[in-house]
C-alpha cells in the first residue's frame, strides 16, 4: 500500500520516484504521518502559490515551524501584509545595493577555490561552499566577522527536523534561540552606529512614515541568516551534484561559462534544495475528485511540480538546453523567493572560479548522506576526487 512521508529518511535519499506515483495516482495525497494533503503536479503547486486566500502562509511555510515566526516574516505573511514587508523589505535591498557586491563575492570565491589548488580529493560543501556562502552572507548583512563557523552551524541545525518525532528536537530549538539572540544583539550594534550593510537597513526601513516592527526585523534577520546559509549553500551543493553526475553538461559548462546560467536554471528544475512547503486551507477545496477542508494544512511539493511531464518533457533528464521557464526552484507566486537575483549572481561567480581551479571532478562516494529536513534537501557531505590531468592544466 502507498504511503508518502515527507519527514522519512528515504524520502530524502531520493524523493523522486514516489513524486511520480504521487503525480500519476495520488495528485491530492493525504499524509497521514505529517497529518496534512500533499500536492504533486505542476498546475495544482503554481495555482496554490499564486491563490494565497486559499492557501495562506499566515501559519507558517516550513513543513515543521519554528516557534513564534508566523505571521512576521515574508514567507509567514499573506497580503496586505506581507505586500508591507516585502516592500520595505525590498527597500532595504535596493538601498544596500547588491550589485556592488559582486567584486567582493568574486575575491571570496577566489580564496575558497585557491584553497583547493593542487587538492586530489575535497568535501564540496566544508572545503568550498560553506566558505563562499557564509562569508558573502556576513558582507551583505554586516554581521561581525568572528562567529561564522558558528553561525552556520546553528542555521543549518534550524531548518532541520527530527524524522521519528516529525518535530523540531531541543537541539534545534537551541538553535533557533541562539541565532535569536545573535541577530539581537547584532541589531543593537547597527542601530547604535549603522553602516551600508542590510541589518542597518532593515532596522532603518521607512517608507510614507512605515517601519518594521522589533519582532519583524529579529525574524526577518534569522529567516535570512538561515535562508541564505541553507539555501544558497544547498543549492550549491546540488548543482555541483548535478555537475559531477552529468560530466557532459559538467564540461561544457567549464568550456564556455556563459552556460552557468542554463545550468544553473536546469538545477533548479531538476534538483532544487527547496523541496517542501506548507500552507494552511481557508476554506474547503475539491481537486480531482477530493475535497480538503478549512483549517487543513498542505503541502506544496516543488520539487515534484518540477518533474512533472505535464509541464516539462523527460522531466528526469538534466538537459542544459531546455532553458525551463516557470520553473518553482525558488517558489512561486506572491511568495517567490525575493533573493533570488543575488543568489543567481553569487552561484555564477561562485562556479565561475571553483571550475577555474576544479575544471574536472567526480563523486567517490555514491552514497550520500542527506540532511533530515522535511523541507529542503541537500547532501550533508559531497566528497569530489579531482583528475590528475585536469589539475595539472589548471596549475
Amino acid at each position: 500500500m502507498f504511503s508518502f512521508d515527507p519527514y522519512s529518511p528515504v524520502v530524502d535519499a531520493d524523493p523522486f520516484p514516489l513524486y511520480k506515483t504521487l503525480r500519476d495516482e495520488h495528485p491530492v495525497y493525504w499524509s497521514e504521518p505529517a497529518q496534512m494533503w500533499i500536492l504533486s503536479r505542476y498546475l495544482d503547486v503554481a495555482g496554490a502559490g499564486s491563490n494565497w486566500q486559499v492557501f495562506s502562509s499566515a501559519k507558517g511555510n516550513l513543513m515543521t515551524e519554528l516557534p513564534n515566526r508566523a505571521g512576521a516574516t515574508l514567507g509567514t505573511t499573506d497580503p496586505p501584509r506581507h505586500d508591507r514587508l516585502r516592500g520595505l523589505v525590498q527597500h532595504a535591498f535596493m538601498k544596500r545595493n547588491l550589485e556592488a557586491l559582486a567584486e567582493p563575492m568574486r575575491e571570496i570565491a577566489r580564496d575558497a577555490a585557491e584553497a583547493l589548488r593542487g587538492r586530489d580529493r575535497f568535501d564540496f560543501i566544508s572545503d568550498f561552499s560553506s566558505k563562499f556562502t557564509v562569508r558573502v552572507l556576513f558582507a551583505a548583512l554586516g554581521l561581525p566577522m568572528g562567529d561564522e563557523q558558528t553561525v552556520r552551524d546553528k542555521a543549518v541545525l534550524m531548518v532541520q527536523s527530527d524524522p521519528v518525532t516529525r518535530a523540531k528536537g531541543p537541539e534545534h530549538l537551541a538553535a533557533y534561540a541562539w541565532m535569536q539572540d545573535y541577530a539581537s544583539s547584532v541589531i543593537a550594534q547597527r542601530r547604535a552606529e549603522p553602516k551600508n550593510d542590510l541589518i542597518s537597513h532593515f532596522s532603518m526601513a521607512e517608507i510614507d512614515g512605515d517601519k518594521l516592527d522589533e519582532r519583524e526585523v529579529l525574524l526577518t534577520t534569522t529567516t535570512l541568516i538561515m535562508a541564505g546559509i541553507e539555501s544558497l549553500g544547498g543549492f550549491m551543493s546540488m548543482l555541483a551534484l548535478n555537475l559531477a553526475d552529468f560530466a557532459d553538461a559538467r564540461r561544457a559548462v567549464v568550456a564556455d561559462p556563459a552556460l552557468l546560467p542554463d545550468a544553473v536554471e536546469e538545477s533548479l528544475r531538476y534538483n532544487t534544495s527547496a523541496q517542501r512547503f506548507k500552507r494552511c486551507l481557508q476554506s474547503d477545496l475539491t481537486l480531482h475528485g477530493v475535497t480538503m477542508k478549512a483549517g487543513d494544512f498542505v503541502c506544496l511539493a516543488y520539487g515534484s511540480a518540477n518533474r512533472d511531464e505535464r509541464q516539462f518533457p523527460n522531466p528526469d533528464v538534466y538537459d542544459l538546453k531546455r532553458k525551463p521557464k516557470g520553473h518553482l526552484g525558488f517558489g512561486g507566486g506572491v511568495h517567490a523567493c525575493l533573493g533570488s537575483a543575488i543568489a543567481r549572481m553569487a552561484i555564477k561567480i561562485a562556479f565561475d572560479e571553483f571550475h577555474k581551479v576544479v575544471p574536472d571532478y567526480t563523486r567517490t562516494e555514491q552514497h550520500l548522506n542527506w540532511m533530515p529536513s522535511s523541507t529542503f534537501r541537500s547532501p550533508l557531505r559531497l566528497a569530489f576526487a579531482v583528475e590528475q590531468a585536469a589539475a595539472r592544466s589548471a596549475a
